[in-house]
């Protein structure tokens, strides 16, 4: 007797490949789904979009175009087309891509945002970045995106205007609305409209970490110090590894004199030094212009992105460790043995950083900054980070006048009724990496003269 057999489900197995993180497995198991469903145009799209995921931007366009073949005209596989396309530098073309994904949804957020973002780092044009929002329409998702775009170009009022204009329309109330306002009624030095607005995020979604957070800087920015670290700790009770949150308790300790800010002032949790130059280089200064130049060549751009740190200077918008070009693939072959020897010398404790320490670790994004003359990093932390980095390649000659273009720890990122100083500096090197941990505030300090400033920076987390 004979049994019938139902054939394998590869787009379930794929989803749940997907889910738990396997995206190689996933991208093995559309490309069986595509197979068995040769004329879906679906699952071209699931895979293409997983290869877009995986840095494979060359096979997402092929994935993609044959969706398009098949039929699928779906906004959201003209947005995993154009995507790629842009990984792949063709910008023209992923330009009308991101059009053609419009012209199908016309309040597509995401896709406004990506065209949006495409158009300001190619151009540093405001007027460019916003040619497409300003004819879309008038929906909160999209005047998220307008503010976005505003506050890139340092228009926080205007951006303000906008949100606020969204939030007198907007019903039900929408929490990141809110959130936006209190974040860009802080920069313009309205602490009292910060905390209105984050207090009204929060009571629309009271168990909402960003809404929290978003109160604590506006009680910090209004000096109620006592309430910030009350807030912060319940946060961090919740979410142990909320490095946003961790950031803002430090600040409020540091504002305290509280003793407990020691956790994160520990010298100790910020390693620098230099590093092996990998095999195959001659020396240091060959390898490093070897880096340079492949560098180089994915810095296509005029400005920052959207809600970023830098100033003056541009992305990359690739994960470096997903690019096959052989001076990148042998830094992170090098860098590896680098992290291993200092999570080792990390070692264990109870402070928020090295409780997490298991001895192993995974990259959780790479990219590189090209800073021009005068730019800097504003002070920042990486929430989705453990520990994070710079990496130096090439550095102006400014970096020798203290403190021009040197990294600098634990001043706050954000308005403060008593401003902080940083807690040290690290002066950059060629060839030197620095790491510390994502929670901590670091930023660059402005600095002159004609040379760019370019480095590498990665984020790792406990595998």
């Amino acid at each position: 007797m004979t049994t019938n057999v139902p054939p394998p489900d590869w787009a379930a197995q794929a989803a749940a490949l997907k889910a738990a993180g396997d995206l190689p497995g996933a991208a093995r198991a559309y490309a069986r789904a595509a197979a068995a469903r040769p004329n879906s145009a679906v699952a071209e799209h699931n895979l293409a979009s997983t290869l877009g995921d995986l840095g494979d931007f060359a096979g997402a366009v092929e994935a993609s175009g044959r969706a398009f073949a098949k039929g699928g005209e779906a906004p959201e596989t003209w947005l995993v087309h154009a995507r790629a396309l842009q990984g792949l530098g063709r910008l023209d073309a992923a330009e009308a891509a991101f059009a053609q994904a419009l012209r199908r949804r016309p309040d597509y957020a995401v896709a406004h945002r990506d065209l949006a973002q495409l158009r300001w780092m190619r151009s540093a044009d405001p007027a460019a970045a916003m040619r497409a929002l300003n004819a879309a329409p008038d929906t909160p998702d999209l005047a998220l995106v307008r503010a976005a775009v505003l506050l890139a170009s340092g228009d926080a009022h205007r951006a303000l205007a906008v949100t606020r204009a969204a939030l007198a329309k907007a019903a039900p109330v929408m929490p990141a609305l809110h959130l936006m306002a209190a974040g860009l009624a802080g920069r313009i030095g309205d602490p009292a409209a910060q905390l209105a607005h984050a207090t009204a995020a929060l009571q629309a979604a009271p168990g909402s970490a960003d809404a929290a957070r978003a109160a604590v800087e506006a009680l910090l920015h209004l000096d109620r110090v006592a309430e910030a670290s009350a807030l912060a700790a319940r946060i961090v009770a919740a979410h142990p590894d909320d490095q946003s949150a961790l950031s803002l308790l430090h600040t409020a300790w540091r504002l305290a004199g509280d003793p407990q800010a020691g956790a994160l002032d520990d010298p100790a949790l910020v390693s620098a030094g230099i590093v092996d130059t990998p095999e195959g280089w001659r020396d240091r200064a060959t390898f490093l212009a070897d880096l340079a130049d492949a560098l180089a060549a994915l810095h296509a751009w005029h400005t920052h992105p959207l809600e970023q740190s830098l100033r003056h200077g541009s992305q990359t918008q690739v994960d470096l460790t997903r690019v096959d070009t052989p001076a990148i693939r042998a830094l992170f072959a090098t860098l590896e043995q680098e992290i291993d020897r200092r999570v080792a010398a990390l070692g264990h404790g109870d402070d928020p950083v090295r409780r997490r320490n298991t001895g192993r670790w995974r990259f959780a994004g790479a990219w590189s900054v090209r800073l021009l003359p005068g730019g800097f990093h504003t002070d920042h932390v990486h929430p989705a980070g453990w520990l994070s980095s710079a990496f130096y390649v090439a550095l102006p000659d400014a970096v020798a006048r203290e403190p021009e273009g040197w990294l600098a720890f634990g001043r706050a990122g954000i308005p403060l009724a008593r401003p902080q100083e940083p807690i040290r500096h690290v002066r950059p090197q060629p060839g030197l990496l620095a790491l510390f941990p994502s929670c901590l505030w670091h930023g660059t300090e402005p600095f002159g003269g004609e040379a760019a400033r370019l480095t590498v920076a990665f984020d790792v987390v406990p595998a």
